[in-house]
């Protein structure tokens, strides 16, 4: 216990060095707002291993702590087995499938980025009535900031945060002439846990014995396994220290008992056959929620409780704003799971999809109802098994690789590398955790196939799906007919007496404005609502429109 204590507190000690160095943390600022405040903190790449959710080689004291404070929730997938095109349903509580954003990636820093993608860098053009939910908390009067990863396959305007960057923090409010007083919704990128921290900490220190892991019967049981997955789960503690300092920070402030935290990971472990698939363990995630006494609704869990209701990544968008007191948008694909505005019944499927990944071409559609999983592969023909350059700098990948190409890998370990798909598949992962046995074609499951299918069947027919067309011809849709994203138009200021008010021309713009009186220095773009703006002498307005995807406009700048 003791040696565990001081583990704990070494770690404590990296954890706010890392915040202080990498997160550029500010010093305290105190504000205790009547709305909640809302943290998220989110990891990479991590499937449910914490200690509180049953891992037994992880040490996670501080997500412990958060869980026994609040709900674990043990049925949470994501939408996408890959970072984007799950931070794009997260961002927009949208489908990846329905808006265009499910190609991994489709920004790039490379305008033609051969590596990685088959077309040009775009940003995705979603439907015009779809918005960046936290662009709603600021019309509510949250201060919302972001740090600093973003990834959602295309450029969010300029109305969508108050800060985004390595620096953001809700503690910046009080520099801000209108940020004090204002309740916060803040998110925390935590990278340690991602697939790349498996050989770019490699002259790390482990926090796991290699011969404490459990290798999962898909991965041959070889010292460069053991020592990778070591990697990744000592990533995992690192990961819950920085937790643990964030919340701290909290604490310190006097804003523990008014804020909501979510913790949770993008999707499943950064390693080989579970990253970028669209099996349970390429989806299921950790999920916990703390909130404070003052803001459980009634019929609440108790804290330290379990919910096994299912979960989807795009609850999170309606179930943030449903917690805030704010009016849910029609077009929401998911249904909020806590607050005011809870759905009324608990969902009953989870749906995902996987598509090209970087530039190998894909399309799966996958169905769980929390048992039992449903694929439906449209391109068969296509082997399991995808050559990403990305994941070979990882060792086991390598050797895995080494180990195909030698004949030494059994029929397990080979069944990520058969040549051709089953055009469906069907298992039950309750018995079968690691989906091997497909129950398609067993005559046992067949009202379990043909309710799966059919629910596949409405889903796709009521949320669309863009990958049905050629990615080029998608893009070509998204510009209207074009080979260059089309600009929002200029917005139209009309000044009226002292007042004035914004209009703009392109369907689905978002609207942003700075108005700065006399020689204050206000820099910080606001989301316009249609209300009229007092200008008076010596004031000074600059105004820009984006739709999403859409170049945004020229900056029309007023001066009284």
């Amino acid at each position: 216990m003791k040696k565990l204590a001081l583990l704990v507190l070494v770690f404590s000690g990296i954890a706010m060095s890392f915040m202080h160095r990498h997160l550029n943390i500010p010093q305290s600022a105190q504000v205790s707002p009547a709305q909640p405040n809302i943290l998220w903190i989110t990891c990479e790449d991590m499937s449910p291993h914490l200690a509180c959710y049953g891992d037994k080689v992880v040490k996670t004291p501080n997500l412990d702590q958060l869980a026994a404070e609040g709900i674990r929730y043990t049925h949470a997938y994501t939408t996408a087995g890959v970072c984007a095109p799950s931070r794009s349903a997260i961002i927009t509580g949208m489908y990846q499938n329905s808006i265009g954003t499910q190609h991994m990636r489709t920004l790039q820093p490379d305008p033609y980025p051969h590596k990685f993608s088959p077309v040009k860098t775009y940003s995705a053009v979603i439907p015009q009535d779809v918005r960046c939910f936290p662009e709603y908390l600021r019309k509510a009067g949250y201060y919302t900031t972001n740090n600093e990863k973003q990834d959602y396959q295309f450029l969010p305007p300029v109305t969508v945060w108050d800060e985004s960057s390595p620096k953001a923090h809700w503690r910046n409010r009080s520099s801000r002439s209108d940020g004090t007083g204002k309740p916060f919704f803040s998110v925390f990128n935590l990278m340690i846990t991602h697939e790349s921290q498996i050989w770019m900490r490699e002259k790390e220190s482990l926090l796991v014995r290699p011969e404490d892991i459990i290798v999962p019967a898909y991965y041959p049981d070889t010292k460069t396994v053991r020592h990778d997955i070591a990697r990744h789960l000592s990533n995992v503690m690192r990961m819950d220290s920085i937790t643990g300092a964030i919340i701290k920070q909290l604490k310190d402030d006097g804003l523990y008992d008014n804020t909501i935290i979510f913790f949770y990971s993008d999707h499943g472990d950064g390693l080989p056959f579970v990253k970028r698939e669209v099996y349970d363990r390429g989806l299921r995630v950790p999920l916990i929620v703390r909130i404070p006494e003052k803001f459980r609704v009634k019929g609440s869990k108790p804290k330290g409780s379990t919910d096994d209701q299912l979960i989807s990544f795009v609850d999170l968008a309606p179930t943030v704003l449903s917690l805030a007191n704010i009016p849910l948008p029609d077009y929401l694909q998911g249904q909020a799971f806590l607050g005011e505005k809870k759905a009324a019944t608990p969902r009953k499927y989870s749906f995902a999809g996987r598509d090209r990944m970087d530039m190998p071409l894909d399309r799966v559609r996958a169905i769980g109802d929390g048992r039992y999983k449903y694929y439906r592969n449209f391109m068969p023909e296509k082997p399991y098994y995808q050559d990403i350059e990305f994941r070979l700098s990882i060792p086991m990948m390598r050797e895995i690789l080494q180990l195909r190409d030698a004949g030494k890998l059994n029929a397990t370990q080979m069944m990520w590398f058969r040549k051709t798909k089953s055009a469906e598949e069907l298992y039950d992962t309750q018995t079968d955790q690691n989906e091997f046995t497909n129950l398609a074609g067993n005559p046992a499951y067949k009202a379990r196939l043909a309710e799966l299918r059919g629910q596949m069947d409405s889903w796709l027919k009521k949320v669309g799906d863009k990958a049905a067309v050629p990615e080029a011809e998608m893009l070509k849709q998204m510009w209207n007919g074009g080979s260059e994203p089309p600009q929002t138009a200029e917005p139209r200021v009309v000044k009226s007496g002292n007042t004035v008010s914004i209009r703009c021309a392109t369907p689905g713009a978002s609207i942003g404005y700075i108005l700065k009186h006399g020689s204050d220095q206000a820099n910080s773009w606001h989301v316009y609502s249609g209300e009229k703006l007092m200008l008076q002498s010596g004031d000074s307005l600059r105004v820009v429109a984006q739709r999403i995807g859409y170049l945004p406009s020229k900056e029309v700048k007023l001066k009284d």
